[in-house]
């Protein structure tokens, strides 16, 4: 049974979600992922008019008459979250901690889902595939949602987003819109990026805290691997280290994102000192915006 404290967590958490999901971000969620795909209908002969590129030459080779393919532009979606949970998403820095910003964001997702009676599905991963939440519709499944997010406790410390990947690349084989939320401080294989990028709506969104890549000056410090428990002695004091580490940070997050981009996958930035809905709406709109000038 859960504690007054954490039931407290998740209604405020829900509140919080509800609120931020307002009918503006609602409006931008649709017309920025809405119609991303089409469903087979029927077959049907051809008619004049109808666009040559439709046509199905095998049925055709086989009757002597033209045959098209009609689609209809795929409306319902499923969601779903694969969530990072390892011990590196318990850091607090310049900003709220990144294990809050992550629940805040999977809540978000998951009411803008809802209100559009779109399924909404959750995966738990560290080192191992911690939990899997089958997608399905309701304010109680976002309920069950937004309560596991907050309540569960990771048995791995590490992060294997491979294995997570491969798990999902296993049981989901229809198309979903699919966030991998993560602060990616582990190998991300390209090819199974670009799998999963080629088989769904991929989404990869990058918790950062811009505490990782400015070090204050503070003496001698231990640094301490979160995941692993390997300390590291360095002194803070030293320019050239500080900026050596600026710059592989730096390094780091711009390969990151080359390498979301090159899989076919778009890349979101969840800075910890920026609020969730304002990130969640600029990434929206921006997307929105891009999708309208394609056409």
């Amino acid at each position: 049974m859960l504690s007054a404290d954490v039931l407290a967590k998740i209604r405020l958490l829900e509140l919080k979600a509800d609120h931020l999901a307002s009918d503006l971000l609602l409006g931008d969620y649709v017309s920025a992922f809405k119609g991303r795909g089409w469903d087979f209908e029927e077959l049907r002969e051809y008619v004049p008019g109808d666009d040559l590129r439709g046509i199905d030459w095998n049925v055709t080779a086989r009757t002597s008459s033209p045959f098209v393919k009609v689609y209809r532009e795929e409306r319902d979606m499923t969601v779903m979250l694969l969530l990072d949970v390892s011990s590196s998403l318990y850091f607090t820095g310049h900003g709220r901690p990144k294990h809050e910003i992550a629940a805040e964001f999977a809540a978000v997702l998951a009411f803008l889902a809802t209100r559009h009676k779109d399924k909404i599905g959750l995966l738990l991963f560290s080192e191992l595939v911690e939990h899997y939440t089958p997608p399905s519709k309701g304010r109680k499944h976002v309920w069950d949602i937004i309560r596991r997010v907050l309540t569960h406790k990771a048995a791995g410390q590490g992060t294997d987003l491979e294995g997570a990947l491969r798990y999902f690349l296993n049981i989901r084989k229809k198309r979903a819109l699919v966030f991998l939320i993560s602060d990616y401080y582990a190998d991300y294989p390209p090819s199974l990026l670009r799998q999963l990028a080629s088989r769904h709506e991929l989404i990869c969104a990058r918790i950062h805290d811009q505490a990782e890549e400015v070090l204050p000056r503070a003496g001698i410090v231990a640094m301490e691997d979160k995941e692993s428990g390997e300390k590291l002695y360095v002194n803070t004091d030293d320019p050239d280290f500080r900026r050596d580490w600026a710059g592989k940070q730096k390094k780091a997050l711009e390969d990151w994102w080359q390498a979301v981009r090159l899989a076919g996958a778009t890349p979101l930035l969840l800075p910890t000192e920026v609020s969730v809905g304002d990130t969640l709406q600029r990434f929206l709109r921006q997307r929105d915006a891009r999708r309208r000038s394609l056409r």
